[in-house]
């Protein structure tokens, strides 16, 4: 497996991770989710998918939105205000769960 695929899957371990520790460190889990929101997002722009179609184009920019949405939240649990981030990660979120349903969908069509 390549390396990128592997800190891809590391940043969304680290995000679930930092999300768990909201239960048990809530001092703590900001740094944890902010450092795989990082690298979560930074690999969704180095492994993003190469097609044609501007249907694909247009999902792999949302996936790219969704991973900034993931960073924005990350910022917005440092505030400690309310839980803003709470929107923000469920925009994140569905986003995401989106385009990863669709992106293959795309592929495949794009193959035949």
């Amino acid at each position: 497996m390549r390396i990128a695929a592997v800190l891809y899957y590391l940043g969304a371990l680290a995000l679930f991770t930092g999300l768990v520790l909201r239960m048990f460190m809530p001092d703590f889990y900001a740094y944890v989710y902010s450092a795989g929101a990082l690298l979560f997002a930074v690999m969704q722009f180095v492994l993003r998918p190469h097609g044609k179609g501007l249907s694909l184009r247009r999902l792999v920019f949302q996936q790219q939105l969704a991973g900034a949405l993931f960073i924005v939240t990350g910022v917005l649990m440092f505030t400690h205000v309310r839980n803003e981030w709470l929107v923000a990660l469920t925009c994140a979120v569905l986003v995401e769960l989106y385009t990863a349903y669709r992106i293959p969908q795309e592929l495949e069509k794009e193959k035949k």
